[in-house]
């Protein structure tokens, strides 16, 4: 009899002598290679920030008032929030929330494709279409989940999608979700994009150039009448992703497309309810059929709870306002041309903002969390940008103007920025 089965029986016989009738036979177990969640508790960077008072990121705002906020029982000018009609306090969109919870309740419990349609979603759809001079338009719970699903259901695998390096991530997960190729041109640059559009003539499959309108961290404006030139020349469709642009850009407030005079060269319009619309939720328009084939396609909307009906009527009665109040819009440039210039004029660079998004250039990291610091103690409400949300070695201080921030405001912000450029010697 070998040693182990002489050691199982006598662990057998031991089991038996204290009262246990199982008999365990040691099993060979796998050499253990790690464990899922050490990189969670091997991560203490964010507890060290807190434990500093550094740590700029889910600061809780107990009230909001136009461009201030409350926090921690100190009121401070908020910049940064992409609230830029100045519409989430607006007592019409209240009164149009409240009259659709009562009539519908606080959720839709099911998906569109079940039972979460409503009257209210068709509506929504059909006013944005007819806004944005569109086929048709699609409504999700999300404007993130919009990306996701316009760019699965749309890219097969011999399909290729063009990215400016910039895009939202939003865009870029919706890429990976697909099952096409991903090209990605430098920022903005055009030869860039024209150098893989060639390449890949010849190729199979379709092709679709996919950018931001307004480019989130820094507030520039896509060149589409140069997209749309080489969108021409090379056979491929156009989708411009207008989160930050609806309701800011264009004489109606149309976006980017307006902006330029090329709405009707453009194929798809993806747009977010959490900015100007000033509610939660995203959307999709363009052809009728495109948008069909998205409707009935995109897992991540036919797996998806609907819009509840109080997000949805507080966008329509924003669209209502976009539409017949073009005063928000005028009043939002004229604080943006105050900020701007005045932040400028101080010798800040704002890496040539041409929109409500206005970055203030800092450099290094550690330079730009202390000067986050030291705004946050000189009662302004912002946030720093650091890689890989921007390059490494340009962190930024996110800025951006509403429609509802007063002069007093705007230039308290700036005496802010003066007093900390100043003392870190970012300004002389």
């Amino acid at each position: 009899m070998s040693d182990a089965v002489e050691k199982t029986l006598a662990s057998y016989n031991e089991g038996q002598r204290s009262g246990s009738s199982t008999l365990e036979i040691p099993q060979k177990r796998p050499a253990r290679t790690g464990d899922i969640f050490d990189k969670a508790f091997g991560f203490t960077r964010a507890d060290e920030a807190l434990a500093a008072g550094m740590h700029p990121y889910f600061k809780p705002i107990a009230a909001q008032h136009g461009g201030s906020v409350v926090v921690n029982g100190q009121e401070m000018v908020i910049t940064g929030s992409n609230d830029y009609l100045g519409l989430t306090q607006d007592e019409r969109l209240k009164t149009a929330a409240r009259a659709a919870l009562d009539n519908f309740g606080t959720s839709c419990t099911g998906s569109r494709f079940l039972t979460g349609t409503l009257t209210l979603h068709e509506e929504l759809e059909q006013r944005l279409a007819r806004y944005l001079r569109k086929g048709s338009a699609l409504t999700f719970s999300a404007g993130y989940l919009g990306s996701l699903s316009v760019l699965s259901a749309l890219t097969g695998r011999q399909d290729i999608l063009y990215f400016d390096r910039e895009n939202h991530s939003c865009l870029y997960d919706g890429a990976r979700l697909s099952f096409g190729s991903l090209r990605k041109y430098e920022h903005n640059d055009l030869a860039d994009l024209e150098r893989l559009l060639a390449k890949d003539v010849g190729k199979p499959g379709g092709r679709m150039i996919v950018t931001d309108g307004v480019f989130s961290m820094s507030g520039h404006i896509a060149d589409l009448p140069g997209i749309v030139k080489l969108a021409r020349k090379y056979g491929a469709r156009i989708a411009v992703d207008d989160a930050h642009a609806s309701g800011v850009l264009g004489k109606n407030g149309r976006g980017t497309a307006e902006h330029f005079n090329l709405e009707d060269e453009i194929d798809l319009i993806i747009g977010t309810f959490s900015k100007s619309f000033a509610s939660v939720g995203g959307f999709v328009a363009g052809p009728r059929a495109v948008v069909n084939w998205i409707k009935h396609k995109a897992r991540p909307f036919i797996f998806t709870a609907a819009l509840p009906a109080m997000q949805i009527a507080a966008a329509l009665k924003a669209l209502e306002i976009m539409e017949s109040e073009p005063w928000l819009r005028e009043q939002l440039w004229q604080n943006v041309e105050q900020f701007r210039s005045g932040i400028n004029h101080l010798g800040f660079d704002t890496l040539g903002s041409e929109t409500p998004i206005i970055p203030v250039l800092i450099g290094p990291d550690d330079l730009t969390m202390t000067f986050w610091k030291a705004l946050w103690e000189e009662g302004v409400f912002t946030t720093p940008a650091l890689p890989p949300g921007v390059p490494v070695g340009q962190s930024i201080i996110r800025t951006s103007v509403n429609a509802n921030h007063t002069a007093e405001q705007l230039e308290r912000l700036l005496s802010a920025f003066a007093v900390v450029g100043r003392k870190f010697g970012v300004i002389s």
